[in-house]
Parts: structure tokens; sequence; C-alpha cells
């Protein structure tokens, strides 16, 4: 694969992975909320205040997740359209992503490993691919050259 398929790829994952938490995030604020709103407008006046401390955490819990998913959905956005702070996003993304077990952190490590290697550093830093430090197989000595 090239450079530009692992960019893509990890772009993917990453708006996938957040797209997935931002769904489930949605869904729990929709039911909590929808709790919570009817205990305070349905409620007697001392149940009142549990509808209001129900609305305040949701609300305090989606702004909290929200700083999970955003970075992965702008991230991984960045990537595919190969923007110029794309590679700070994507690393941003990644490690965020790796605290949710198991797809995050497949999505999380691959995007590392790409965007921190060699291949992700030449195609973001525009730097040229560092050689080995040793080669795989060594030419071995011409013969008599000994002499």
């Amino acid at each position: 694969m090239t450079p530009k398929d692992h960019n893509r790829l990890v772009g993917i994952f990453l708006m996938i992975h957040g797209g997935i938490q931002a769904v489930a995030m949605a869904l729990l604020c929709l039911i909590y909320g929808g709790i919570g709103a009817a205990i305070l407008f349905g409620g007697r006046n001392g149940e009142r205040g549990v509808g209001v401390i129900f609305i305040a955490v949701i609300a305090f819990i989606a702004l909290f997740a929200s700083a999970f998913v955003i970075p992965q959905i702008v991230g991984g956005y960045k990537l595919i359209k190969e923007k110029s702070n794309a590679r700070i996003w994507g690393i941003i993304g990644s490690v965020l992503s790796c605290i949710s077990f198991p797809l995050g952190t497949a999505a999380g490590v691959y995007g590392m490993w790409f965007l921190f290697g060699e291949e992700g550093k030449s195609f973001y830093l525009n730097q040229a691919p560092q050689p080995p430090l040793f080669e795989p197989h060594p030419q071995p000595p011409a013969p008599n050259s000994w002499q």
C-alpha cells in the first residue's frame, strides 16, 4: 500500500470510530435527557429537582464526551483531505481513540503506526525516507578481496 492509501484508511477509521461514539452519545443523551425532562415536567415539586440534576449531569457528560469525539472526526476529515495540519490532528485523534477498546485501540494504533512511521513523516513533512541503519541482506565480500 502507498502512503496515500494508509493516510486515507487512517482518516476513514478515525471518522468511523468517532461517528460511532457520537451516535452512541446522542442516543444516551436522548434517553436520559428524556427521562430528566419527564421528571422535570411531570413530577411533583420535590421531584423536579431530580429532573434538573438529571439534565445537568447528561449535559456535562455530553460535553466531556465531545472532547474525545471531536478530535477524532476532525482528524479523520483532515487526513482524508490531506490538510497541512492533518498529521497533528490525526495523532491527537489516534491517541484519544486508543482509550476505547477494541475498535478504537485498533484504529488508534494503526494511525500512530502510520503517522509516527517513516511513510507518514515523509508524506506530511516532505522528508525523504531515511535509509535503514543496516542492510537486511549485506553483500558478501568479493572473492579473493582479502589479498
